[in-house]
Parts: structure tokens; sequence; C-alpha cells
């Protein structure tokens, strides 16, 4: 899943080369069962109109490589039993790829100009009403209005990619149920009928929970005090700890 989120935030942007009238197809080759959730990651790319092939070596889940493919799988799905044998697939893959690629610009023959890319990349990505658990985004749509919006988040240093389709009339978002300290990268997708436009990135860390104040110590006696604070915010519980004081230490 991860490896698929990077080579959708790295690798296929302009940035990296990619240019945004072409094609893009993605060719996943593992030797076994993944480690984390490549579904939805998959299912991102896929939605963008991106098409994904997956070979599979020795122990890799065959039922896993259909997941994650694009239809139709008798053309996107392979599996061979060691890597002297990916040999094999050379000629056919080939094959499959240019035929592949001539189908999608056949059928898109309104290709978006190359020259029109700024005009369809949404801008001024602003992250407001940041909280522990939430933040606000907005941002100012681009010339050519999308069909749609396509915004992916997720943590930074790892984690599952969510995402939100929004209509393409609409500029703002809510991002809820987040994890407290944490940097979130986001993106937003401008989607058109010909595929997906320049994506607008930005990052931002949610607030660390907030803590109880105004320690109070009242009501001492030789074997018992008394402490008062105020509440933490969507505190539901308290963890109290309390231990002697070093032998000389002041109070």
């Amino acid at each position: 899943g991860l490896a698929l989120t990077h080579v959708l935030e790295q690798n296929l942007q302009p940035d990296a080369g990619a240019r945004l009238e072409a094609e893009k197809l993605v060719i996943l080759l593992t030797d076994g069962k993944s480690q984390d959730d490549a579904n939805l990651a998959a299912q991102t790319l896929k939605n963008l109109g991106i098409e994904i092939f997956a070979i599979g070596v020795k122990n890799a889940d065959e039922a896993e490589l259909k997941q994650v493919a694009s239809e139709p799988l008798e053309l996107t799905v392979y599996n061979v039993l060691d890597f002297p044998l990916l040999s094999s697939l050379v000629g056919r893959l080939t094959q499959v790829l240019c035929t592949r690629l001539k189908e999608k610009s056949n059928k898109e023959n309104a290709d978006i100009p190359g020259n029109m890319g700024p005009q369809l990349r949404p801008t001024d990505l602003k992250i407001s009403a940041v909280t522990s658990k939430s933040m606000h985004l907005t941002w100012s749509p681009p010339l050519r209005p999308p069909k749609k919006y396509r915004v992916v988040y997720y943590p930074s240093k790892g984690g599952i990619p969510k995402e939100v389709v929004l209509d393409g009339a609409v500029s703002s978002l809510q991002l809820s149920n987040l994890t407290s300290h944490t940097e979130y990268l986001v993106s937003v997708f401008p989607i058109y009928d010909t595929g997906a436009g320049d994506e607008l990135r930005g990052v931002t860390s949610t607030l660390p929970l907030s803590s109880p104040r105004s320690l109070r110590v009242s009501e001492l006696s030789h074997n018992s005090i008394r402490l008062s604070w105020k509440a933490a915010q969507g505190a539901t519980q308290y963890l109290v700890l309390c231990s002697a004081a070093p032998d000389g230490a002041e109070d």
C-alpha cells in the first residue's frame, strides 16, 4: 500500500517528469503478500485513470494480485514460479501494454493539451482550524472547473491513505477523526472526463491532546491530599500518579 502511495505522490507528478497529457500505468512486481492494505491505494490510482498491472513471483498471493490489478484481469495479472521466468512474460506483456495504451489514447480523443496544465490545477491550499482530531481545507478552483475533486490524506510517517470524493463545485472539506500530534500529507486532485489534472499538495500536523491545567493541592493531612484541576477538553478519564519525594527534596 505504501509503495503504491509513493508512486502516486512522487513518481507520477510533473516534478518527477510525468506529463499531464500522457497515459499513465503502473507495473507492480511482488514476491510475497502485502504487509499493509494495498487495496485502497490501488483503488485510488485506478479512480484517477491509472491502470495497474500486477506480477507475482514465488510466494505472491494471486488473490491479492487480482484485487490490486485493473480489469480485465486476464490481461493485467501474471504469476511465475521464480525470477528467471520473468523473461517469459516480456513479449506478452510488451504487446499488452502497447495495445492498452493505444486503446486508451484512441478512446480519449479529447486529450487535454499540454499547455493547459496550469489551468487544470487548483491553487492556494489553506489548512485552518487545526485541532488534535480535525482540520479544515480550502482551495481555489482551477480556471477550467473539474467534474470532481478527489482528496487523499494520510500520515507522513506511514499509514493507510484515505480519500474523499467531492463535487467539482465544492472547494472546501473538513477532515475529522484524525490522529493527534501527527503530520498529515494532503493532496487535492481535480478530475476531468479525460483524466486527472495536476494535484495540489499540503502538509500540516494535528495538535497534541490537551492537558489538564491549574493543578491545585488542598486539604493536606498526614496521609492524604486533595487535588483539583481544570478539565482537559475531550478527556473521558484521568490517570493520577503520585510518589514520595526523594529525601531532602524541597516541596
